[in-house]
């Protein structure tokens, strides 16, 4: 039976984008992600899907972005099995799933309370996996997370909807709260930026997006001293483009040959604190 949602403002609406990919991946030959309960979300919740207009590059990129996030996420945890994990702007993303970290783990998905309701009514609960209703640009939330305690912090798509000056703030309150950790986000040069305002299968978010991108990766090394890049992954030069349809193989095959050009598409930055 399908769930019937509440009305989310347009930010809040834009988490359908991602969960959709998500899921679209899921029922190619071969999947990127291989998101299985994301498809599941998608046949239970009650929305209209038509009105995104998503095409194949943007379901690929969603979801090897993802991929690479959780392969960050994964090898920390591996590495510090009493972690706290938190995703922030999870929307339906169901990144602990697919993680199945051990019970001494904690993990916070975060987003605004409307959309941690719906998570709570659509995806199974665990006993080590916590949802916070709030605002990520609130400075109060992270009161509820446990301090003295490395910590993976994941952010997927939620830079592009943040000004430079809230994420800034944002990623300093993570730092300050954690003894150590790693952040790994996906990332947008200003060329990027200016295609989500332009590109069909963006449409949706056009005037939601309020990052102006950035292009160097180390930019962010500035904002918090504590700050060090551990990796800048261009997707067009990871081996799951081996898994994408002809035309789009050979798009970022060639585009791997040019640092610049590579980061035309999606980035994911991995630094650790």
């Amino acid at each position: 039976m399908a769930i019937t949602l509440p009305t989310f403002t347009p930010l809040e609406d834009s988490l359908f984008l991602t969960l959709y990919a998500r899921a679209l991946d899921n029922l190619r030959p071969h999947p990127i992600l291989g998101d299985a309960m994301a498809d599941q979300i998608v046949h239970t919740a009650d929305y209209d899907y038509g009105q995104l207009h998503i095409d194949t590059n943007l379901i690929l990129n969603v979801a090897l972005r993802a991929k690479k996030l959780d392969q960050v996420a994964s090898e920390f945890l591996a590495r510090h099995p009493d972690a706290v994990g938190l995703d922030l702007g999870a929307g339906l993303d169901t990144r602990f799933e697919r993680l199945a970290p051990p019970a001494t783990v904690d993990w916070y998905d975060v987003d605004f309370p409307a959309v941690a309701a719906t998570r709570q009514r659509l995806i199974p609960e665990h006993p080590n996996a916590h949802v916070i209703g709030t605002d990520v640009r609130d400075p109060d939330w992270l009161d509820t997370v446990p301090t003295g305690r490395p910590a993976v912090i994941v952010a997927d798509g939620l830079m592009g909807f943040l000004t430079q000056d809230e994420l800034v703030s944002l990623w300093n309150r993570l730092i300050s709260h954690f003894p150590s950790g790693e952040l790994v986000f996906n990332s947008y040069t200003r060329f990027a930026i200016w295609v989500a305002r332009h590109a069909r299968g963006t449409k949706s978010v056009t005037d939601l997006v309020r990052f102006p991108g950035m292009d160097d990766p180390r930019e962010p090394e500035s904002w918090n001293p504590k700050l060090q890049l551990v990796r800048e992954i261009l997707l067009s030069r990871e081996p799951e483009v081996a898994e994408f349809p002809p035309g789009w193989r050979r798009y970022h095959r060639l585009a791997a040959h040019s640092t610049a050009w590579s980061r035309t598409g999606t980035i994911v930055l991995h630094y650790r604190f």
